[in-house]
């Protein structure tokens, strides 16, 4: 399994965009995501998930991650998800 080495981010705050942080965490920790969006409310939930999908599909199982949405498309979730850990790990 990799492992995050360092904290990294991809992404922007601009409309339609998301700004992704990943930081490495406690082996055994899990994943811990903090969400700013203005539509938090709508689509939270499904914003957490495409996180937690991409980073698993990486094989990211202890990660912080903090998002600030901005009205983002899921492939644009999951894009900025990919280059923030592929950051983190080199």
């Amino acid at each position: 399994m990799p492992k995050l080495l360092k904290a990294a981010q991809a992404g922007s705050v601009e409309s339609t965009d998301i700004l992704i942080m990943v930081a490495p965490a406690e082996t055994g920790a899990g994943i811990k995501i903090e969400l700013v969006s203005p539509t938090v409310q709508q689509y939270g939930e499904q914003i957490k998930n495409v996180i937690i999908s991409t980073l698993i599909a990486h094989g990211i199982e202890d990660a912080t991650v903090h998002a600030n949405d901005k009205g983002a498309l899921n492939f644009t979730i999951e894009a900025r998800v990919t280059t923030a850990i592929s950051r983190a790990l080199s």
